[in-house]
């Protein structure tokens, strides 16, 4: 499945907001240097949408107003979020395999 992501960097608050089923505007604290945005976006929608990959060996817990989180041990789904295209822009197209 694919995504369209808008972000927002150096933001006050983390945030996602769904504007429709696949577009969504994401806001996070990281500054736009050395991958950090793109890092923390990847680890956003992992959590939104529930895609665990065991290899890591944690879950990661996120601290977003808009959105409650649940923090807990790993389901076991190995699963992939990657950015398709736009690295270097603020619109993404974001490949979750789930």
């Amino acid at each position: 499945m694919y995504i369209k992501v808008k972000v927002m960097v150096d933001a006050k608050k983390e945030k996602i907001i769904k504007k429709s089923e696949d577009h969504f505007d994401i806001s996070v604290k990281e500054p736009a240097e050395k991958n950090l945005a793109n890092k923390r976006v990847i680890e956003l929608v992992r959590d939104y949408f529930k895609v665990y990959n065991p290899v890591r060996g944690k879950k990661l817990s996120v601290s977003a107003t808009s959105t409650s989180f649940e923090s807990g041990p790993l389901t076991g789904y190995n699963g992939e979020v990657r950015i398709v295209s736009g690295h270097h822009s603020p619109s993404k197209i974001i490949s979750l395999d789930i």
